[in-house]
């Protein structure tokens, strides 16, 4: 019999020898390596070899008579059973054959290596990383390991760990015989990732199922502190079709805490890692190169596309060579397995309370159940059905309880740890990341868990109401005009993505300004005119980054790259900037730059704003944008959307400014909309018209400006009401204008979000988009269907 196998030797086709992790390290070293896939070499024991050192030592049928009928709902029962089993196991001998083989194996892989090289020892179960069920993190993993004596002792450990609680418990819960499933180790050269960075990355957007990206996550040191959750790390995405087309492709950076690392210990005598803090300053910055982050996910469209499906990888960055490895990939096992009818399954919370703690969304749902806060394994017993589980973080060993839970917190952990894997594949809402749920949040106290409102997962005080809209996608029907999206967070971009949509009528850039950048742009162009207290705030919101107006302007890029490439090759129209003196007030360092204006609504905003020279290198910061999005990453479906032009001089000035910028109107495809929002816009359409290509009618601001009243007015808000006659003819004037000039004519105001009538009148008149609100498109999808029977 075979008692091992070089890795080179075994494909997909040897799960059955050497498991599924093996196997598919095999494949990747036999066929991938000539396309610049690097996986570090090494050999595999069979799981021939297991199951005759199970026979050997009587210990195959103790396991059978053990576990039959087993029930691992008893924890106490299963925590004892486990160990008796991984104590027979570890106690027992390999026969000499296998101390024989494994000997010379490894003597030739320190001949190849060096005889300094230290190992990973991996599990890899034949019932491991298959498309239908990951079996991720059941069984051990032992890192730096030296020596033949300790390889020995750790392969007995990755046998005895087939039989820990968490692999018991998740075998029953998936109906895999106990005694079918059998168990290969792999040992593999190491990485030196201590002295550099390691992660996870998956071919598809973890939480919406998006499979248009690569999602890396990213810290230093050894990659057990992403795996396990020990760390909240970098996140980055990579969008596919700009990479294939070798542009620039991040579309989203997010920098991660990253407080400790796993290196190697200093004991050199103990063979072991150990766990050290980061520096401030390595914290502060991100982990990852943009070099570096292209590379990962090119390679993880190499192994995506050899495997025909999405796949859940490792990887590690070498510190003495620079070079990065993969070491593992696996199919992705829970969003790549759902129903390929889709379906539309929103969660919407109907009432709120105050914000208990935030942290990283995963998924999309709502949950809510009583705290149950636990500081390790030995409190498992208390956690009830329905609670929410609280933890620092989780690992393997509680998975036979967390099916219990409605819903996950953690201090630490990124999107690609474990509670998020098994939040994941449990259907439940879990917030990652908090940094301090254990201290703020209290036993026993009634909270409501909400992933439903982007990349932010918040925890709410007390149970609130919330309500799941279902709707198979495949079942809607035909309607005579274009429904796109109002889209202003980045973050919903992904879950938007299956939505019936012809592109997004409206991209809010203020909403990237405020969500992901949060200061006053000209406090960036002016920091050295500003407080210590201000210096200080942009410093280090702008680390990570060449500058502060960097910073700035690569920010606008990913929020305009992330909608754009999501939709794309629809169009999508980014409206500049329209935040009121009010609204930038409340940057960072707003204050200093902003007019205390009586009313706002209809003060120093839109097309005025660009052109004052307060503002004009502000609005050249979002042109760069727009250009480095459009040009440079090749995102050409992007429209630009100028909001509030008052007169024709103005709409000339704005087009003269946007074509000194570098954005020049019908060059390159490039579309120019106006906002049609004052009655200014309608009576003057004509002339308006001849400098932009179209128009998208605001309707909230028409409204107001038509009726002559303040729509932030308590006293006179009963009279708002875009359905009013007058108004009526201002949206019907715009129309036809546009139509008489040939030009593209939507609505992007809240009002057919609102009055499915004045939709379906919309479209009688010729309107030829509606951009609505994601929560409102399939409702208004089928009652215009019914109204224009």
């Amino acid at each position: 019999m075979q008692n091992y196998l070089w890795f080179n030797k075994v494909n997909m086709d040897d799960v059955a020898i050497v498991g599924g992790k093996n196997a598919s390290l095999g494949e990747m070293i036999s066929k991938l390596f000539e396309v610049g896939v690097d996986v570090p070499f090494g050999f595999a024991t069979t799981a021939e070899a297991f199951q005759k050192f199970m026979s050997d030592n009587g210990i195959d049928k103790e396991v059978g008579k053990i576990l039959q009928d087993f029930d691992v709902n008893d924890i106490s029962k299963l925590q004892k059973v486990g160990k008796k089993i991984r104590d027979m196991i570890v106690g027992s001998d390999f026969n000499k054959d296998f101390v024989d083989d494994i000997s010379q194996a490894f003597k030739e892989l320190l001949d190849r290596s060096g005889d300094n090289t230290t190992f990973a020892v991996r599990s890899s179960a034949t019932a491991e990383d298959l498309p239908t069920a990951s079996f991720a993190g059941q069984q051990e993993t032992f890192l730096n390991v030296a020596g033949l004596d300790n390889i020995l002792i750790k392969i007995k450990e990755v046998y005895a760990s087939l039989f820990n609680d968490r692999a018991i418990s998740y075998r029953v819960h998936h109906k895999f015989n106990h005694i079918d499933v059998a168990i290969s180790v792999g040992i593999q050269q190491m990485v030196r990732s201590d002295l550099a960075v390691s992660g996870v990355m998956f071919t598809l957007d973890t939480e919406s199922g998006y499979q248009g990206v690569a999602y890396i996550t990213a810290s230093y040191g050894l990659g057990e502190s992403v795996v396990s959750g020990a760390v909240n790390p970098d996140e980055f995405y990579v969008d596919k079709k700009i990479l294939a087309n070798n542009k620039p492709a991040i579309i989203r950076r997010i920098k991660g805490t990253k407080k400790t690392k796993i290196v190697y210990s200093p004991d050199e005598e103990n063979s072991d890692i150990s766990t050290v803090d980061v520096s401030p300053g390595d914290q502060k910055k991100f982990s990852l190169s943009n070099k570096d982050i292209t590379e990962l996910a090119s390679l993880a469209v190499k192994i995506e596309k050899h495997y025909k499906r999405p796949m859940d990888i490792e990887w590690a960055k070498d510190g003495l060579t620079d070079k990065l490895f993969i070491l593992q990939a696996r199919p992705e096992t829970v969003e790549s397995n759902r129903a390929k009818d889709v379906k539309i399954e929103k969660y919407i919370l109907k009432e709120k309370s105050d914000i208990l703690v935030l942290g990283r969304s995963v998924g999309n749902k709502i949950g809510s159940g009583k705290l149950r806060i636990l500081t390790g394994a030995n409190d498992m017993h208390s956690l009830e059905e329905g609670d929410v589980l609280v933890a620092d973080m989780t690992d393997p060993d509680w998975e036979p309880i967390m099916k219990k839970s409605s819903a996950i917190v953690t201090n630490r952990g990124g999107r690609t740890c474990h509670a998020a894997i098994i939040a994941r594949e449990l259907g439940i809402p879990a917030v990652v990341g908090t940094e301090n749920a254990t201290k703020i949040l209290k036993n026993r106290e009634n909270v409501t868990i909400s992933c439903a409102e982007g990349d932010e997962g918040k925890v709410y005080a007390g149970k609130l109401d919330y309500s799941i809209n279902t709707h198979i996608l495949s079942m809607l029907p035909e309607i005579p005009v274009d429904i796109m999206l109002n889209l202003g967070n980045p973050d919903n971009a992904f879950n938007c993505h299956n939505i019936p949509n012809a592109g997004v009528g409206l991209a809010r850039l203020e909403f990237v300004i405020n969500n992901m950048i949060g200061i006053h742009p000209n406090a960036i162009l002016n920091i050295d005119e500003m407080s210590d207290d201000v210096k200080s705030k942009i410093f280090d919101k702008s680390l990570g980054y060449s500058s502060p107006r960097n910073f700035y302007e690569q920010k606008l890029i990913e929020g305009i790259a992330t909608i754009a490439s999501v939709f794309y090759p629809k169009p999508v129209i980014v409206r500049m900037s329209d935040f009121k003196s009010n609204e930038y007030a409340n940057l960072i360092g707003g204050e200093q730059f902003e007019p205390n204006e009586e009313n706002p609504m209809i003060g120093f905003r839109g097309a005025s704003r660009y052109l004052s020279s307060v503002f004009r290198e502000c609005f050249e910061m979002e042109c760069n944008a727009i250009k480095f999005a459009r040009n440079k990453m090749g995102l050409d479906n992007i429209k630009v959307m100028i909001p509030f032009v008052r007169t024709v001089d103005e709409a000339k000035a704005v087009i003269e400014l946007l074509k000194e910028f570098g954005i020049e109107r019908q060059v390159d495809g490039l579309q120019v909309i106006m906002m049609c929002e004052l009655p200014s816009n309608v009576v003057l359409a004509e002339e308006f018209l001849e400098y932009f290509d179209g128009f998208s009618i605001g309707s909230n601001d028409l409204t107001q400006l038509t009726l002559g009243l303040d729509r932030d007015s308590s006293r006179v808000a009963y009279l708002f009401d875009e359905r009013n006659l007058a108004v009526k003819k201002m949206l019907k004037m715009a129309i036809e204008a546009c139509k008489k000039s040939n030009k593209y004519i939507g609505i992007c105001g809240q009002a057919p979000s609102d009055y499915i009538e004045l939709a379906t009148w919309l479209v009688d008149e010729g309107i030829q988009s509606i951009s609505l609100n994601p929560d409102s498109v399939v409702n208004s999808i089928i009652e215009i269907s019914e109204n224009n029977k």
